[in-house]
């Protein structure tokens, strides 16, 4: 772990705002694992942010275990399950730029369409529901997530579209990761991408990680509903333009 400070600076930084996501600002994840890949070969970077990613997810959960929406969460996991063992498999065999540059573009899109739905309240909640709606939700988070740690950004738009308060967003949110955080990590292991080193790393960087998820918190608190809907949306968005950049 020869880092230079700067290298240093860039791994708290990303494990600060990883668990900054989990406690209550949702796309700053993406940010994460932009910050550790300028550190780290990408596929170590996506191997040593897990174990943080799921501390920051069992301290999110105790935090907000009550606010959970249990029937989005079933709609969703069966289907990311799915994604997660699809991802694992093609991993290592699909072009990182080209993989990047489409999923950058599905949420650029699904951005403007939540953007759109947002001013025609006609489109209702049903179709965002539907299990088929769900299940593609469900099937790319899962791919993301075990590829590139990236599904934060597609999570935010599915929940902003189901229209739920700031405090269930963030309740099934971190339900939703630490089950699928935490169904990964075998694949990771098994993939080489979770080992000794990435850990010995992770416990000095866990004290970030969890700080984080308290000062995600405290700003969730602040935040009134409209504007926690803006800042997921401009997030995601973001998240976005980097996977497509």
């Amino acid at each position: 772990m020869n880092f230079t400070l700067l290298e240093w600076i860039f791994l708290a930084l990303g494990a600060l705002l990883a668990g900054s996501s989990k406690g209550g600002l949702p796309g700053l994840n993406i940010v994460a694992v932009v910050l550790f890949a300028q550190v780290l070969p990408a596929k170590v970077a996506t191997g040593t942010l897990l174990p943080l990613l799921i501390a920051a997810d069992l301290v999110a959960v105790s935090l907000f275990r009550n606010s959970a929406n249990w029937r989005t969460l079933w709609r969703l996991l069966p289907s990311t399950a799915a994604g997660v063992v699809v991802g694992a498999l093609l991993l290592g065999r699909l072009d990182d730029r080209v993989m990047k540059t489409l999923l950058g573009g599905i949420v650029i899109s699904l951005c403007v369409l939540q953007f759109w739905r947002s001013r025609n309240p006609i489109v209702g909640v049903a179709l965002v529901s539907h299990p088929v709606t769900a299940g593609l939700a469900g099937a790319l988070a899962g791919f993301t997530t075990l590829v590139a740690n990236a599904a934060g950004p597609i999570m935010t738009l599915y929940l902003l579209a189901m229209r739920l308060t700031k405090n269930e967003f963030v309740g099934t949110t971190a339900w939703f990761f630490l089950v699928v955080n935490l169904f990964k990590l075998p694949f990771m292991l098994g993939l080489g991408l979770v080992g000794w080193q990435s850990l010995q790393l992770d416990s000095i960087l866990a004290i970030f990680a969890l700080t984080g998820v308290f000062l995600g918190r405290l700003v969730l608190r602040r935040l009134e509903q409209h504007i926690f809907n803006q800042v997921a949306l401009v997030l995601a968005f973001l998240g976005g333009l980097r996977l497509l950049l």
